[in-house]
């Protein structure tokens, strides 16, 4: 049976993590790490995992940013693999997790939905396909609670697009401080907060008299936490430390 460590236990994606779990006989969560520490399930929480001594063979993190120095430093001293769901990491906590992941293997996904997984491979085939005929512009909206903007799935939108064009464009996030044509090496990303929208993503290919739309509407946060759940399986598995992420686990799980 699988021993699993949710991290941000006690939040929107913990609590659908946690009810995958459930339902799933193979799996036990033998602890949860929040900065609130109250019991909402049959599980012991703590605010740091420095404090759980048991056992344990992978951590699922859905919490914050902050979270993320004591996370690595408990999993290193463990050789105990993390899958990092959370997203809006700085230039630095990139830096950790790149280090950590010389020492143990860690699952790093913006996106754990397995459709959005694909529609990376389509819009970086379609990017190639179309070149710099086409104007490439990416809307994300996401629910009223939602720290980082724009997305971190846009962001890998946004890569995804520019791995398939010939030359490095420009990523713009607003247009509303300068007044001037958009650019013909520009991506533009732009993001819509409001109510409980899971997960919304666009990506337009806009050209002279057509258009090609890409669209991901999650309804529920069940497919991110099945995801999740999936990656965790995943990574329990593997012994070379280094970064996993969803295409691993789509096109070569072992």
């Amino acid at each position: 049976m699988l021993k699993l460590i949710i991290s941000g236990c006690n939040g929107r994606m913990g609590q659908a993590v946690a009810a995958v779990c459930r339902a799933d006989k193979e799996i036990k969560i033998v602890a949860g790490i929040d900065a609130n520490t109250i019991k909402l399930s049959d599980f012991p929480v703590y605010a740091s995992p420095m404090e759980y001594g048991g056992s344990s063979d992978v951590i699922v993190d859905f919490s914050h940013p902050s979270a993320l120095p004591s996370l690595l430093s408990y999993c290193t001293a463990r050789s105990l693999p993390i899958v990092l769901c959370t997203t809006g990491y700085s230039e630095d906590e990139l830096s950790m997790i790149k280090s950590a992941a010389e020492v143990i293997p860690i699952f790093k996904s913006a996106n754990m939905s397995i459709g959005i997984n694909l529609l990376l491979a389509l819009v970086r085939q379609t990017a190639e396909a179309l070149g710099r005929d086409f104007d490439i512009e990416i809307v994300e909206r996401h629910h009223n609670k939602k720290l980082d903007a724009p997305s971190g799935t846009a962001l890998m939108l946004a890569d995804a697009a520019a791995a398939g064009l010939k030359t490095s464009p420009e990523y713009v996030y607003e247009r509303q401080s300068v007044r001037k044509p958009r650019g013909k090496n520009e991506i533009g990303i732009s993001a819509v907060r409001g109510g409980t929208i899971p997960g919304e993503h666009e990506v337009i290919f806009a050209g002279s008299n057509e258009v090609i739309e890409f669209k991901h509407t999650v309804y529920s946060r069940e497919v991110f936490a099945v995801g999740a759940v999936r990656a965790a399986k995943f990574l329990a598995k593997q012994t070379e430390p280094r970064i996993y992420d969803m295409n691993d686990l789509l096109f070569g799980e072992q």
